[in-house]
């Protein structure tokens, strides 16, 4: 049996999405922190992510899923076997950034010095501090941290953030990105070693990884004369190349081709041009390169 963390909070949504386009079907139920799946050999176990690295590293859970910064806050010595990008949004990495108020006289980080910042991620917050050689008095913040800049009660914060909106709709002004964070696959190095547990997680990390990769891409399927068949090849930025395969009418092909999907809307009026026909744009669940 493989003891599987799932991150509970801003990344969950995300998860069982890509869990879902991988073919696992996982439930979480509003009061239970152990959701259910179709596999038999995984115990899903729904956690937060900012101590899921700690479990891992305890053993207590085999491997889990939690963002590169809460690796970093908790020091937590795991195993790294993938980078799956993806976070609450986006399939961009989140920032950790220094803001202040619109309005405060502090200009650059070195005006922080002496001052004082409030962050769920006092560890890292730390270290960037020290690198920098800025003394200033970090302190936790159990979230909200943006109300205490609002009543004064800190001078700076340290926020995460994936578009910068949310700032922007506070009124502060980033100074600096403290580091940036991508979400991770992570081990227990006892449970990397066990034959089984190793080959389950690799074929997890396999789907999961198809099911993202799939998230930008759709397939395309058309008719096209042979005579017309380069100049539309020449329009697909594919993959590999298009599979092509004859069709029963004389002279006429079927291809078929995977693209990225912020392409398709500029794409399908240009093969339209070069004499495709019958084009059909569908969604793909996975994408295993």
């Amino acid at each position: 049996m493989l003891k599987l963390g799932i991150p509970k909070g801003s990344l969950q949504e995300a998860t069982l999405r890509f869990f879902t386009h991988a073919g696992f079907n996982l439930r979480i139920s509003e009061r239970s922190y152990l959701p259910s799946i179709d596999d038999p050999q995984i115990e899903p176990i729904l956690l937060r992510a900012q101590e899921m690295s700690r479990y891992v590293e305890a053993g207590v859970l085999d491997c889990g899923i939690t963002g590169n910064d809460w690796i970093m806050e908790n020091e937590s010595k795991v195993i790294r076997m993938a980078e799956l990008i993806y976070s609450k949004q986006s399939l961009a990495p989140v920032r950790w950034v220094l803001a202040v108020p619109e309005d405060s006289r502090i200009r650059s980080i070195r005006d922080l010095e002496g001052k004082r910042i409030a962050t769920e991620l006092v560890n890292v917050t730390k270290d960037f501090l020290h690198k920098n050689k800025i003394r200033a008095d970090v302190e936790f913040s159990w979230g909200a941290t943006e109300a205490k800049l609002a009543i004064r009660l800190v001078d700076a914060i340290v926020e995460l953030t994936e578009t910068g909106r949310s700032l922007k709709a506070n009124k502060l002004r980033e100074l600096a990105t403290v580091c940036e964070s991508r979400t991770q696959f992570i081990a227990n190095k006892e449970s990397y070693r066990d034959t089984f547990k190793r080959s389950k997680m690799e074929e997890i990390i396999l789907l999961l990884r198809g099911a993202i990769a799939a998230q930008e891409k759709v397939g395309l399927k058309m008719n096209v004369r042979e005579k017309d068949l380069k100049r539309v090849v020449a329009k697909l930025p594919a993959l590999k190349k298009p599979t092509i395969s004859p069709l029963t009418a004389k002279g006429w092909l079927a291809l078929e081709t995977v693209v990225d999907q912020r392409q398709v809307r500029k794409l399908i009026p240009e093969l339209k041009k070069a004499k495709a026909e019958g084009i059909i744009e569908y969604s793909l669940n996975k994408v295993i390169y």
